[in-house]
């Protein structure tokens, strides 16, 4: 059975119920170090357990760390954006570990970016280090990924397409909301990968719903023997999984797209943009993001996170 982890007052605690848990006796301060405790979280799991702090629940994933994520992973987003699933490739970008923040923060637009949007995915969280080369065999993944936890995949879109860069667009502050919970893997959970569905609402709208063994299309080994060819992990690290369809972006109709490719960028990009901004679907000031990842039986249940959404000011002309 899962061990849940709830990080608060840089202090972590074994959550054994919504109220209720016991602190784990570590001197770790980051998630590579308490994922290397394991008898501390043991200790805490067998522990008297006492009313959590009320204090707001930090980000169970410490920064700084690698942040790795797939792009186009989910079937529905690959045909909302526009391609064909059966001929697209396995995929990365990177994200800075300054964009991770807690599961109750505010997402901060900043006065910039007009186009904000969501995307709600399930985190792997590595358990020891990977170095360049290593092979994983079919059986490795569930000693190589050693928790799970809910994010949110923040993106301005309007940085993100006319730069054609993931880089700079997901990586301002707040935008990787992390947890609330790191969901440590038991013996036998990993075989229940497939069957998470990630929800997400805005405002209590479902905008995004999918379980994972109907929709992904890269799952987490061949993603790490991928990034094994180039990309060292290491105890800690923050590997992303992709998307399901659902967000607030997506590919233009065929022929629109046509006629498109053959304008200046500078001119495709005015127009493709003055059409979304008739989108409701993107955040906007004082929206409620909600993300939750979960097997319908609650077997393996990563948390509920509420973010609310805040729109830097624009500086002083």
């Amino acid at each position: 059975m899962s061990i849940d982890i709830i990080r608060t007052q840089d202090r972590w605690y074994v959550q054994k119920s919504e109220t209720t848990g016991t602190v784990i006796d570590t001197i770790a301060t980051t998630t590579g170090e308490l994922l290397a405790d394991r008898d501390a979280i043991a200790a805490a799991v067998a522990g008297t357990e006492s009313s959590l702090p009320g204090s707001a629940r930090q980000s169970p994933v410490t920064a700084p760390c690698r942040v790795v994520a797939q792009m186009t992973n989910y079937v529905s987003h690959i045909e909302d954006s526009g391609f064909d699933p059966t001929t697209v490739p396995m995929t990365f970008f990177r994200k800075t570990s300054h964009s991770i923040s807690g599961p109750a923060d505010d997402v901060v637009k900043p006065a910039h970016v007009r186009f904000l949007d969501y995307e709600v995915e399930i985190g792997l969280v590595i358990g020891r280090d990977i170095p360049v080369g290593t092979t994983i065999a079919d059986d490795d993944v569930a000693d190589l990924v050693a928790a799970l936890v809910v994010t949110n995949d923040v993106s301005a879109r309007d940085v993100q397409l006319p730069k054609t860069q993931f880089f700079e667009a997901k990586s301002y502050p707040t935008f990787t909301p992390t947890g609330p919970r790191l969901v440590v893997l038991e013996p036998g959970d990993w075989e229940r990968f497939a069957d998470l569905r990630l929800t997400l609402w805005v405002n209590g709208e479902v905008r995004q719903d999918a379980v994972v063994g109907d929709d992904m299309l890269y799952r987490p080994r061949e993603a790490l023997r991928g990034l094994a060819q180039f990309q060292p992990l290491a105890a800690g690290d923050l590997v992303l999984t992709g998307t399901p369809g659902g967000t607030a972006l997506k590919a233009p109709p065929k022929p629109i797209e046509i006629i498109g490719a053959l304008l200046p960028p500078a001119t495709k990009w005015k127009a493709f943009f003055k059409a979304q901004a008739k989108n409701p679907h993107y955040l906007r000031d004082g929206d409620l993001v909600e993300a939750h990842v979960r097997t319908e039986d609650g077997a393996l249940d990563l948390g509920r996170q509420r973010t609310t959404v805040r729109w830097a000011p624009e500086p002083p002309q």
